[in-house]
């Protein structure tokens, strides 16, 4: 978030402000500097002599310094992008600092991050010192040339021209260091367009009017789900999270994901939605979703994530924000997961940002009502848990057994509690689908993986998920 902010702000205002105002001022300097030149040049033309050996000293110093400012220039920049992240992470968690009284920690964490910047920022502002006193070194050598050279050729030279050279040329000074600090600042500055030419060549995504992409039938999806030899990363130079799932999930099914933090939990939901491009296949319904309209397929997959999307909107809007469904509907939906709050104004009842105004469990109630509303056959739910009491917990897994008995579930969840009675478990390690089978078949083998979980938990819970396990398989028989 701070870099997106840092180029939509400081960087923007650079290239809109600062470089057209550098670039104005390096014209008008440029055109004073010919002019003195010239004019020294003509009433003595030995001092060319001198003003090429100037000239060669300053554009050496210039190519010395001018990587070297830039690189600080952008660990300046990449030094403020933190700040400006800290600054909306500190805004949004206030009632949670409060009262934790975390004030100090935070006061010592965004002062760490201001003298991280401050470091880059004072080295900026002392090279430019540094090159400050090389020009005006050379400058003062060539007046100094400039004179002695006067006195020992032109010795008849009028005291009126003699004076007038030497007041251009002190001119010339001051406008040789100022273009100088132009042409710099302009490299400078170059370094904001370069950031913000960054995210415009970012490769945007697919259009939905490809040639190449299948017209759905009207009922898509049932819900069925195969991963065809598939592997996911985030980029082209990243390494694959994901490598080589083969599974297969029959409609309806419900799927519980588990694995250690970093195993790719996350990342099967990110390639079911296509956030980057993966190797292999994903079929859904036998169609492969590379073929599938982003906006088509993303529209019909829920999902409830594990940190709410909420908007600084009515709560209607939040619920059904293209205006797809009636009151009577919306209202249906929240009695359903149980949503208890006083709302005055009813679906009109403005959500702050973030929805702060309400609890994490009712956020998380809001974000089930809207996957509710949709009715879509295959929802993602992404440790949506979590963060909540376990009478929330419970709220929600309840209605989700009640309300999506018919679609195809996959849940991510470090509380075994959540995912024991599915049909299927999924254990990922490494990016890799080490075991996939029913919690009763994977607990018959203590050397699982998955029997190695449940018995993390402790001893009390670890006979209780096996109970769930066991009670959940003869139930389905």
């Amino acid at each position: 978030m701070g870099r997106i902010i840092n180029r939509c702000s400081k960087d923007i205002s650079s290239i809109d402000e600062k470089l057209s105002e550098t670039t104005y001022n390096f014209i008008e300097a440029f055109s004073n500097i010919a002019s003195t030149i010239s004019f020294i040049a003509y009433i003595q033309p030995v001092s060319l002599i001198s003003l090429i050996f100037v000239g060669t000293i300053l554009e050496r110093i210039r190519r010395f310094f001018s990587p070297a400012i830039r690189d600080i220039k952008r660990l300046e920049s990449l030094g403020r992008s933190p700040i400006y992240s800290y600054i909306c992470a500190t805004i949004q968690g206030i009632p949670l600092i409060r009262s934790y009284g975390a004030q100090t920690m935070c006061t010592r964490n965004f002062s760490y991050y201001l003298d991280e910047h401050s470091r880059a920022f004072s080295l900026m502002l002392t090279m430019n010192r540094w090159l400050a006193m090389r020009i005006e070194s050379v400058i003062a050598a060539f007046i100094g040339l400039l004179t002695f050279s006067m006195f020992l050729v032109h010795r008849n030279l009028p005291v009126s021209d003699l004076g007038l050279i030497l007041a251009y040329s002190f001119t010339l000074m001051g406008s040789v260091q100022w273009i100088v600090r132009l042409i710099v600042d302009v490299m400078i500055q170059m370094t904001s367009t370069e950031r913000v030419i960054e995210y415009i060549d970012l490769k945007p995504e697919e259009s939905s009017t490809s040639d190449q992409l299948v017209i759905l039938p009207p009922r898509w999806p049932i819900g069925s789900i195969v991963f065809d030899n598939m592997s996911f990363r985030y980029s082209d130079d990243s390494s694959w999270v994901l490598s080589n799932i083969n599974i297969s999930i029959e409609p309806g099914e419900k799927i519980g994901i588990v694995g250690r933090t970093g195993a790719g939990k996350s990342s099967i939901i990110q390639a079911l939605f296509r956030m980057a491009e993966l190797d292999g296949r994903i079929l859904i319904d036998e169609i492969d979703t590379k073929q599938i309209p982003l906006y088509e397929l993303r529209r019909h997959i829920s999902i409830i994530p594990q940190d709410p999307v909420l908007f600084n909107d009515s709560l209607r809007i939040n619920l059904d924000p293209f205006g797809e469904y009636s009151d009577i509907e919306i209202w249906s939906a929240l009695n359903e997961v149980q949503f208890k709050f006083d709302l005055i104004e009813g679906l009109q009842h403005n959500v702050t940002e973030g929805g702060s105004n309400f609890s994490v469990g009712q956020r998380q109630l809001i974000c089930l009502a809207r996957a509710l509303l949709r009715k879509n056959r295959i929802l993602l739910i992404d440790e949506a848990t979590a963060n909540v009491d376990h009478k929330t917990d419970e709220i929600i897994q309840v209605a989700i057994r009640r309300k999506f008995i018919h679609c195809t579930v996959l849940t991510i969840a470090h509380r075994l509690r959540t995912i024991i009675d599915s049909d299927k478990i999924l254990v990922l390690s490494q990016g890799r689908a080490v075991e996939f089978a029913s919690a009763h078949e994977l607990l018959s083998d203590n050397n699982s993986q998955f029997a190695q979980l449940v018995a993390q938990t402790g001893q009390r819970e670890a006979d209780y998920l096996r109970h769930q396990a066991k009670k959940a398989a003869k139930s389905r028989k």
